[in-house]
This record gives structure tokens, C-alpha cells and sequence, in this order.
């Protein structure tokens, strides 16, 4: 087997965590290769510009769509390489508890709400006033992942290399007061949306707990897709039929029925012999034995 089927057999059989991860790597090498190819001849696009979040709440109405996809590009190796470490880290435990398609809908709606925390932050906080900025990386989403975890089962004991034993809610806290302490630095809108997909995933958990599933609607959605787009593979032309009129109808049935007649007619004569004897049998019934008996 080699490193191309390989591929195709983790991505088949590893679920949406698998997936997640193929995702932003593939959406991060491709483009990368594709426009440092056309930059060597000269041709120069900035093509984050186009699916990055930007802090103006105004952008959303020409880029519209960048609410979701900042949230499956990074903007470099090492950027996608810890954002990758963590996601994997986050989604294992998250599917201990949970489902994939609940996984897959905590990713959406907590990158989207992250983004949101972002804006809001960039409109409302004094700090921001007369400065803009663009928002790419899965952080939001991942953030919201690890602390719905976080929240269902905070007591859950981890090993770390070096470290040893040690509770979820531990690694938690250290992840948060990093971000806390990172706000004065010249990211700080990106260590709020992380705050924000941190509070999602809390707020998810809550209201899971409580019987209501925010991943409902997601799901419903993506599996309305999904459906319409098998529906469409599976679909087969008519295929004209020709009938042959002239064919003559098998009578298979009247043959059987036919038969269950004559041995029953071939009982009752045999029960009248054993009964009266052969001498007792009509000529008809004396034929009809001999026929059968042929």
C-alpha cells in the first residue's frame, strides 16, 4: 500500500475528528502550493484576504462566507502544526462522550461564535477604537471542543510526558490563563475569540446537560445535503421494458395443482382397496391406477 491509499484509509475510517484534521492541513497545503507557484511567475494574490474574518462588522456583507472558513485556514506551518496537535488531542476526548456528528457541529457553531466574540470585541472595547485586523485559525473552534469536554467531565485524570498524572480541568485553567495573560500583545483579538470558543463550549455543555442539543440544527442541515447529494449518485435511468406478447404464460401453478389432484384421487383409491379390496375398484378407477402407476 502506498502513502496515497494509506491516506484514503484514514480519511475513510477516521471519522469527522480524522477529517477535521485532513481539512485544514489539505486547505493549508494547496493553496500555499498553488499561489507560490503562481507568485513565481510573477502572479501575486493574497488569497487569505479572501476567507480570513475581518474585525469590520461591514465585511461580512461582501464576504459573507468568511465567518466559517477563517476557522479551516491557518495563516502558517506552525500555526496549523499546534492548532493540529490540540485538535487531535480535543476531539479523542470529546468522542469519548459524545458523537461524531455532535463533534462536527460544536466545530461549526463554536468557530462561529468565537468570530462573532471577535468582531463584537473589535467594536465595543476602548483598546480597539481606530484599528482593524483579520481573524484566521481553528483555535476558536478547537477551544469550544476542549472545554465542552471540560465541562462534562472536568475530573478526568490525563498523563503527560514529564508531567504525569494529572485532571483535565488543570490543563484548562493553564490554556486560559495563557490567553489571559496574551491579551495585551498585538493578537489579543485572536486570544478573545479563543476565550470565546472556550465560553460556547461551556455554554453547549450546559444546555446538553439540560436536554437541549445546539448541534441539532447543524446536523439536520449537513445531513439534508449529504441525503440530496447520495440521492443524486444513486439515481438510475429509466430503462425501457419490451414486452413479448406472444409468449405464452408458464403454468407452472396449474401443474402443481394438477398433481396434489391426482395423488389425492390415487389415496382414496387405495384406501378403497385396502378397505374392499381391488375387486371393489370401478373400471374407471382400475385405469386411472394403471395411468398413474406408468
Amino acid at each position: 500500500m502506498n502513502i496515497i491509499d494509506d491516506l484514503k484509509l484514514q480519511y475513510e475510517t477516521g471519522g469527522i475528528a480524522q477529517r477535521l484534521i485532513f481539512w485544514n492541513v489539505g486547505l493549508f497545503a494547496v493553496p500555499a502550493i498553488v499561489f507560490g507557484i503562481l507568485s513565481l511567475a510573477g502572479i501575486n494574490i493574497d488569497y487569505l484576504d479572501y476567507i480570513s474574518l475581518d474585525s469590520l462588522p461591514s465585511s461580512l456583507a461582501w464576504k459573507p462566507w468568511s465567518i466559517l472558513t477563517y476557522a479551516v485556514f491557518h495563516s502558517g506551518i506552525f500555526h496549523l502544526f499546534f492548532n493540529m496537535i490540540v485538535l487531535h488531542f480535543s476531539t479523542r476526548l470529546f468522542t469519548t462522550y459524545f458523537n461524531q456528528k455532535q463533534l462536527l457541529g460544536l466545530y461549526i457553531l463554536g468557530g462561529i461564535f468565537a468570530g462573532f466574540v471577535y468582531i463584537v470585541s473589535y467594536l465595543f472595547l476602548p483598546v480597539f477604537q481606530n484599528s482593524t485586523s483579520t481573524l484566521v485559525g481553528a483555535s476558536g473552534s478547537i477551544m469550544a471542543i476542549l472545554f465542552a469536554t471540560v465541562t462534562y467531565n472536568p475530573y478526568m485524570e490525563m498523563r503527560l510526558m514529564f508531567i504525569g498524572r494529572i485532571k483535565l480541568w488543570h490543563i484548562a485553567a493553564v490554556i486560559i490563563a495563557i490567553d489571559l495573560i496574551q491579551l495585551p500583545s498585538s493578537n489579543a483579538g485572536g486570544h478573545l475569540a479563543h476565550l470565546g470558543g472556550a465560553l460556547f463550549g461551556y455554554l453547549f455543555m450546559l444546555l446538553l446537560k439540560k436536554g437541549t442539543d445546539l448541534t441539532d440544527g447543524v446536523t439536520k442541515i449537513i445531513d439534508f445535503f449529504v441525503n440530496k447529494s447520495q440521492a443524486k449518485k444513486t439515481k438510475t435511468p429509466f430503462k425501457k421494458v419490451h414486452k413479448n406478447y406472444n409468449h405464452k404464460p408458464t403454468t407452472t401453478e396449474s401443474r402443481i395443482v394438477k398433481k396434489d389432484k391426482t395423488q389425492q384421487q390415487i389415496d382414496e383409491i387405495l384406501d378403497k382397496i385396502s378397505a374392499s379390496g381391488y375387486d371393489a375398484l370401478t373400471k374407471e378407477e382400475k385405469d386411472f391406477l394403471f395411468r398413474a402407476g406408468k
